[in-house]
């Protein structure tokens, strides 16, 4: 078992093209393995038989600022073990899992994983979830934009910080709703569901909520022009539940977490969600 680093990132990403979802460009995976923002200590970890990867556990770190507090982040973003070394998967989580003073997300995890990360002392982050119908809607008072040069003038403090590490995230979307001299921020990507790519998913909102509350219906609106027949509406992310037409989400995706004391200090940023669609 090896750290992946900058040698080792092309032959995990072709492994996770083959092994894990090929669907997915071994040029995606490495754009995974190597984020815009900082690097950590690894890019996860691969296992190797006979000098060839046969696992691969891709790993995304950050360093988040929360209450006044600053702390280093590791987001388990890919797992990948072919099936006659599945018995040595333990070897992957617990190279990823021994490093101190970190905190760990896990935002989409399947399979037996959730199962497993409950046994490793990982806690299930509340996800209570209404997908809201986007509808047509003429005429409302706010301005909106996903114009990089107006957002990159308008953003201030930690949400331009937020905006100049994700604006080449791959999956990231930025949206910014101006009402008079405040802003709301939104940070969303594209989601699948029943194999349709027609959902947004919010991931970050910045700014003044209260902005992007009182302009839902015209958020939405500019939402289905882009394509997107719902959102997604994570009350966690947003801090509110949108007026509109739209029902709970039964089972929505488990998201984890393990170190954190409070499940508050941990977002959807600077993980496989904004740098990765699947």
């Amino acid at each position: 078992m090896v750290p992946i680093g900058e040698a080792e990132a092309p032959e995990a990403a072709e492994f996770l093209h083959r092994h894990l979802n090929p669907r997915i460009s071994p040029e995606r995976w490495l754009a995974v393995l190597a984020p815009p923002w900082a690097d950590g200590p690894n890019r996860g970890f691969a296992l190797l038989s006979g000098g060839s990867v046969v696992g691969v556990y891709a790993a995304i770190y950050s360093t988040r600022t929360r209450r006044g507090a600053t702390f280093g982040v590791c987001n388990l973003a890919a797992f990948c073990v072919l099936e006659p070394y599945r018995a040595h998967s333990l070897r992957l989580v617990r190279a990823l899992l021994g490093q101190k003073d970190l905190v760990f997300t896990d935002l989409s995890p399947s399979g037996n994983v959730p199962a497993m990360n409950e046994r490793l002392g990982f806690s299930t982050l509340p996800s209570a979830t209404r997908l809201m119908v986007c509808l047509p809607r003429i005429g409302g008072g706010a301005r909106l934009t996903e114009a990089p040069d107006v957002i990159a003038r308008t953003l201030s403090g930690p949400d331009a910080g937020v905006f100049a590490d994700h604006h080449d995230a791959a999956a990231a979307r930025h949206l910014v709703v101006q009402d008079g001299e405040r802003y709301a921020y939104l940070v969303y990507r594209r989601d699948r569901r029943k194999r349709l790519p027609l959902f947004a998913s919010p991931l970050y909102v910045g700014g003044d909520p209260v902005v992007l509350e009182s302009n839902w219906g015209a958020v939405a609106s500019h939402l289905l022009r882009r394509g997107y027949v719902g959102v997604l509406a994570e009350r966690r992310v947003l801090g509110f539940t949108p007026r509109g037409w739209g029902f709970e989400v039964r089972h929505p995706r488990p998201k984890m977490f393990k170190g954190a004391s409070d499940p508050e200090d941990i977002d959807y940023l600077y993980s496989e969600l904004t740098l990765l669609e699947w």
